[in-house]
């Protein structure tokens, strides 16, 4: 990383000109944002308009973030101290990895609070987005949630045909489980609703894109097709 390149606050980048030990909150929180969303990095020592000031006494620093994370922040996310030297300014670097293990909380003054990193900013989760830490961390998504519709009740004719088109195999019901699209007690979860020829779920889409390389910039999206209700597929 060329730190004279770092001209701004960013989504992946936050700047801070000393370390306020007696304010944790005004930095964990970008510590718990970047843990839950995509990792970043604190650079204590540089103003909000990316002047190096550098700090008084880097080791201290050093101690003093590591005793905060530990005191303050639930889980501990996994972070990495990096010091700098840039024209004979010293600054610390707070690397903070995405965690696995979200949401993660800062926990102090009576709160336990979630962050998440909109644009510069890193703001409390909204009940909606703490839903979605939640299941990030015990390794689930929202489409392998189960609903309390019936597979019985629901029909997969154009999923079949289609299914059957593409392969040049014929269509088993055994197949709606092994692609996550019904629970063993015979429910759908929230992907095979949308599955289903008439999906239950208003206001939903589903794409599926397909690659025809190595890389994204090579993907292409194929012919929809609009199912009976307000569902639309994407042929494979």
């Amino acid at each position: 990383m060329e730190l004279k390149t770092l001209i701004a606050e960013c989504t992946a980048y936050d700047f801070k000109v000393i370390l306020e030990e007696k304010k944790p909150k005004s930095w964990l929180k970008s510590v718990s944002a970047f843990a839950n969303g995509l990792g970043g990095s604190l650079f204590f020592g540089i103003d909000n308009d990316g002047i190096v000031k550098g700090l008084d006494n880097v080791q201290h620093v050093c101690e003093a973030i590591s005793s905060r994370i530990r005191d303050y922040m639930d889980p501990l996310p996994e972070v990495e101290m990096i010091p700098h030297d840039i024209d004979g300014l010293h600054i610390m670097q707070l690397k903070v990895n995405a965690g696995h293990y979200t949401p993660y909380y800062y926990v102090g003054d009576g709160q336990r609070v979630a962050f998440v990193r909109i644009g510069d900013e890193s703001l409390p989760a909204t009940a909606e987005q703490m839903v979605r830490l939640v299941l990030k961390g015990s390794n689930k998504t929202y489409d392998s949630l189960h609903t309390d519709y019936k597979v019985e009740d629901y029909s997969f004719t154009i999923l079949a045909n289609t299914f059957k088109k593409r392969t040049s195999q014929e269509w088993d019901k055994k197949y709606l489980l092994s692609f996550g699209l019904v629970t063993n007690a015979g429910l759908l979860t929230n992907a095979g609703a949308l599955f289903a020829d008439d999906c239950p779920l208003w206001q939903s889409r589903l794409y599926c894109t397909r690659w025809d390389g190595k890389e994204k910039g090579d993907a292409s999206m194929m012919q929809s097709l609009q199912a009976m209700s307000s569902c639309y597929f994407v042929k494979l």
